[in-house]
């Protein structure tokens, strides 16, 4: 339950200032590009902080460092709201992107000690929480701002919650002893199969940024969709989404993660090829819906196969996926606009199905060691 609200209260944070971008950007008079640069500094500060702090974990237990991360994250997010002027946002986005990609890394290696002692699969219905919890900070967030509750009383509030939730639970989450062991570098060279690993984490989060970037676009510009429908087919995306990572575990204990890895990445091909090729918003709307279940489980499932590569931490195995993965979620989108300026949306999307063609051909790496479901007593 513990490590479970660690991932609803991360999700919570995180949608708790998204949906104030807006408001941000036009209170310190930003251009687009200097709000992307600042954006960008929130992806930079993830991504270094990922690697770092698989040895930390390896060191000092997933539960200690999930403890420090949360609070970081929740001392992170005030400095946004006092920022005053483009450098500020720089640094505030910096620090509480490091902070929040620490935690990244540290709630998984937590998540996966749980597991283990469970002895059955529950990592995608760890990331349902997430799910949940983001979309319960986005609800309160309209409910805050519609009563006129300014940027700064709001994040200092949901900052202060993090800082004083956040270390209570992870006072009953299991200590170091309980992490999977392996060498602690806080560098490993990854092996094969951890590189595989990495790739299908890559172009499943790639695949999310892409239809959370240019869903609406595509539904607009290329099938001539209104806002409606485009609302209805990434709702319908979501929701399937939240329903695979929720039953995602029991399919994961019957069939292994394996199997639920290529089946969820046909899954995908089929939808967002089917939308591609029929270009009717009806279809769309059925294609989404594929896309969401079928990429719902992949990467929870490709962070707990890498904790199985034999001599390494788990910390650092997670922090190795975590950053090829939040690489494809961030670099996805923009590359996607670029091809399409190139040729079009439509083709550019069709790239994309050719990475969910590659997650199928590389599931099986999944599922090259025992499963937890079925390892011994």
């Amino acid at each position: 339950m513990a490590v479970a609200l660690i991932f609803f209260v991360n999700g919570f944070v995180y949608a708790s200032w998204v949906p104030r971008l807006a408001e941000i950007r036009t209170g310190l008079a930003l251009s687009e590009g200097q709000l992307g640069v600042a954006l960008l500094m929130l992806a930079i500060g993830a991504l270094v902080a990922m690697p770092v702090i698989g040895g930390l974990i390896a060191r000092y237990g997933s539960r200690t460092l999930t403890a420090v991360s949360v609070a970081l994250a929740g001392l992170g997010l005030p400095p946004v709201a006092f920022a005053d002027g483009f450098a500020t946002l720089c640094l505030a986005f910096l620090f509480y992107g490091a902070a929040a990609g620490a935690l990244d890394v540290s709630m998984n290696a937590q998540g996966i000690a749980v597991e283990r002692a469970y002895r059955r699969p529950i990592m995608s219905s760890l990331h349902g929480m997430f799910s949940i919890g983001a979309m319960a900070g986005a609800g309160a967030t309209g409910l805050v701002a519609s009563l006129g509750v300014g940027i700064v009383a709001q994040f200092v509030a949901i900052g202060a919650l993090a800082v004083l939730v956040g270390p209570l639970l992870a006072r009953v989450m299991l200590p170091a002893q309980a992490d999977a062991g392996g060498r602690g570098e806080g560098f490993v060279l990854p092996d094969r199969r951890l590189l595989a690993l990495g790739a299908i984490a890559f172009c499943g989060l790639l695949g999310e940024g892409a239809m959370g970037d240019w869903s609406a676009v595509y539904l607009d510009q290329s099938l001539g969709a209104d806002v409606e429908v485009a609302a209805m087919a990434f709702a319908v995306f979501s929701l399937t989404m939240a329903l695979g990572r929720f039953s995602g575990d029991r399919i994961v204990a019957r069939f292994g993660g394996g199997a639920v890895v290529c089946g969820g990445g046909a899954l995908a091909a089929l939808g967002l090829g089917a939308t591609l090729l029929i270009g009717r918003p009806e279809v769309a709307i059925v294609g989404f819906g594929l896309i969401g279940a079928g990429l719902s489980c992949i990467f929870p499932v490709a962070l707990s196969a890498a904790t199985r590569t034999p001599g390494m931490a788990a910390g650092t195995a997670i922090a190795g996926v975590c950053t090829i993965g939040y690489l494809g979620f961030l670099i996805g989108p923009p590359a996607i606009g670029g091809l399409a300026e190139l040729t079009s949306l439509p083709m550019a999307l069709g790239a994309v199905v050719l990475l969910f063609v590659l997650i199928v051909a590389l599931g099986n790496r999944a599922s090259e060691r025992r499963e937890v479901a079925t390892s011994s007593a």
